[in-house]
């Protein structure tokens, strides 16, 4: 059964098929444990952080007698359709991919804890008409509690994997909001001067992720802002992103929004009651 949220405290049930869908975030209280990710081992101990999108990819659970953890896991489209618009939730994501493991001050680890006691506390109110709105606030602010201790980290980490390069020459390309008119793949491997085939093959292997999705997740938030401008016809909008027709431009907002561009638009028509 899909789940959209989870809470627990058993560090055995992190990589449990059903939570193939989400992302992980696992906080170790006390004790130490460790287990395997992309083929390296990873140990954990007391105020470590552990951030990783689809957990089945774990393995190896290793956990010692006086291990306590816990963790809060969501269903991983509806995290990224929270991030904000910045570069650094894409970049982040690709970093915690080679090393999921952040470690915590105290406050830090108060405070995420925080985050994950009030997301369980209101995981049973999906009764609620704003429900998803409500629990999508609150992963908002751990994110953000998320970001905060990842960029400390990053600050003084060091980065030598020559492939990296790759990766980061590829996010400033589209961090230039250039994807609005360019999502074919090959034209980025033109830009970094590399084969299709190799640009796909780095940017899998280093962050577990498509070329394609990278270049979507930076089209998407220009998509919306375009549907937001009631100014702009729906045929301005293709021409402005360059899509070859204006179908092929309802069919890319079908299967990213949901729904096609004029529903999408309808839906953020406000809803007024009518009392008689």
């Amino acid at each position: 059964m899909k789940i959209d949220f989870q809470y627990s405290t058993d560090f055995n049930g992190m990589n449990a098929r059903e939570l193939s869908h989400t992302c992980m975030h696992l906080l170790c209280m006390a004790g130490e444990g460790s287990f395997v990710f992309n083929e390296h081992c990873y140990h954990i101990a007391k105020n470590d952080l552990v951030v990783i999108p689809m957990p089945n990819r774990v393995s190896n659970l290793a956990a010692h007698a006086d291990l306590q953890v816990e963790w809060f896991a969501a269903d991983y489209k509806f995290l990224q359709n929270l991030l904000p618009s910045n570069n650094y939730s894409i970049g982040g994501s690709i970093s915690l991919n080679q090393d999921p493991v952040i470690k915590l001050t105290d406050d830090q680890s108060r405070h995420l804890l925080e985050d994950f006691h009030r997301l369980r506390d209101r995981m049973g109110d999906n009764h609620l008409q704003f429900y998803h709105g409500l629990m999508g606030s609150l992963c908002l602010t751990m994110i953000y509690d998320i970001f905060e201790a990842h960029a400390q980290r990053e600050a003084t980490g060091s980065h030598t994997d020559r492939t990296a390069y790759i990766v980061k020459q590829l996010m400033a390309l589209l961090a230039t909001g250039i994807s609005r008119t360019e999502r074919d793949v090959g034209y980025y491997a033109e830009r970094l001067n590399v084969s299709s085939k190799y640009l796909s093959a780095t940017i899998k292997r280093v962050t577990g992720h498509s070329v394609t999705s990278y270049i979507d997740r930076h089209t998407i938030p220009i998509l919306k802002d375009y549907l937001n401008d009631e100014r702009l016809s729906l045929t301005q909008i293709a021409e402005l992103m360059n899509f070859t027709s204006l179908s092929y431009f309802s069919r890319y907002c079908t299967k990213h929004l949901g729904q096609s561009p004029s529903d999408y638009r309808h839906s953020l028509q406000p809803k007024y009651d009518i009392m008689l």
